[in-house]
This record gives C-alpha cells, structure tokens and sequence, in this order.
C-alpha cells in the first residue's frame, strides 16, 4: 500500500504494547514498525533510512522516559510526530510534553476509533489535541505562525506575567506564590484568559499561546 504508515510503540507495560500493536495493524492505512519498553530502546533500533512516520510514546517509563525521548526525537528527527500517551489528564505532564515537542496526547483509556482519528490529525494538521481546544484555538494552530497585524484580546501587564507563569510546570498555588497573590486571584486571572483565548482549560491556553507567539518557551 502506497500510503501506508508506520508507527513506533514506546511503553514499558508489554501486555497493553503488545495489545496496542495488533489494534493498530487493524487500522486500514497504518502499521506497527517497532514496540520497544523504553526511549533508549527505541534510539538503538531507529533506522535512518526507515523512520516511524508516529511515535506513540508512554510518558513514564524506566531507563528513559517520555519527556527525554520526545526531546531527543525533536532534536534528532523533527519531521517524527510525537504522540504521547497518558493515563490521566494532567495539565502539567501534558504540558511538558508539549515542551519537548510532542503533537499530541491522547489517554490510554481512549476509545480505539479515537486513537486512528488521533493518527490521521496528527500527520494531515501537525497536531492532536482530543477535545481540549475549541474549534476556534484548533484553526489558529494549524494555520501557524501568528500574523503580528492579526488582533488579539488586550492582556494587561499582570495577565501577560501569568500566562508566563502558566506556560510552565507550575501548579496555580507555585504561581500565586511568585506573583505574591492569592490563589483566588490566580482562578480570575486564568478565567479572564481563558475567555478571551475561548478555551477550556490550561492546555488549550499555553497551545494557544506558544503557537501565536505570546510566549516563548
């Protein structure tokens, strides 16, 4: 088949990467390349010359773990799409997989359908976000790079120093604390934003941030 895919596995759990491999080898355009248990497992056995077009890629593993690998694959091999897999939905991880250069996360509870979905966005947009941003958000990243004569909402000085804040991995608490505000004002600093941005939580925020250049990581 022309168009086929090939995807690499990374999880150190053999039964559900087993389990993954034959799911996937059912999709009709795509194919398991690889399954190896770790980030260094999977350097050693890249092929230069047969690369996986998708790395499914378990966050927390042993020997070397999601965030490493999705920097190491960034740095080596950009034109790879990272897909990270995560088992619960956590601001902060998925946000550090972002700033290693992961496209996407998708949960390991996913539905099956959602995870062919997931691999169809990733390789046609450049990204995969499940429902996290807003039709709106998911237009503005996949157009790229920000236009600077394109108009955004107005951020006052305090709201800017937050979305900083919130572009790391900080909890809101370590953020009120280096801002030297409560916690409640921390909540209506993030709601402000996350009406004028039209998202629904703190990764659609930092997305929609770093991919319109509000912020650089």
């Amino acid at each position: 088949m022309a168009d086929l895919k090939h995807i690499a596995l990374v999880d150190d759990h053999t039964m559900f990467r087993k389990g993954l491999a034959v799911l996937i080898n059912l999709f009709p355009r795509y194919r398991v390349l690889m399954e190896v248990a770790n980030g260094r497992e999977l350097i050693d056995q890249l092929q230069p010359d047969h690369l996986p077009d998708i790395v499914l890629l378990d966050i927390h593993m042993p020997v070397m773990d999601g965030y490493a690998t999705a920097a190491w694959l960034h740095a080596n091999h950009p034109q790879i799409h990272v897909l990270a897999l995560s088992t619960m939905d956590a601001d902060t991880t998925i946000i550090k997989m972002i700033q290693q250069g992961a496209r996407g996360y998708i949960l390991k509870d996913a539905d099956p359908k959602e995870l062919q979905v997931a691999f169809d966005e990733i390789l046609a947009k450049g990204y995969y976000y499940n429902e996290i941003l807003t039709r709106k958000v998911i237009q503005s990243i996949h157009q790229g790079t920000h236009d600077p004569s394109a108009s955004f909402p107005k951020l006052t000085d305090r709201e800017m120093e937050f979305l900083k804040h919130a572009c790391s991995e900080k909890n809101y608490q370590q953020i009120a604390s280096d801002m030297f505000i409560s916690e409640r004002t921390v909540d209506g600093y993030r709601e402000s934003l996350f009406k004028k941005f039209n998202v629904t939580n703190r990764v659609g925020l930092v997305l929609y941030a770093i991919k319109n250049q509000l912020v650089q990581l």
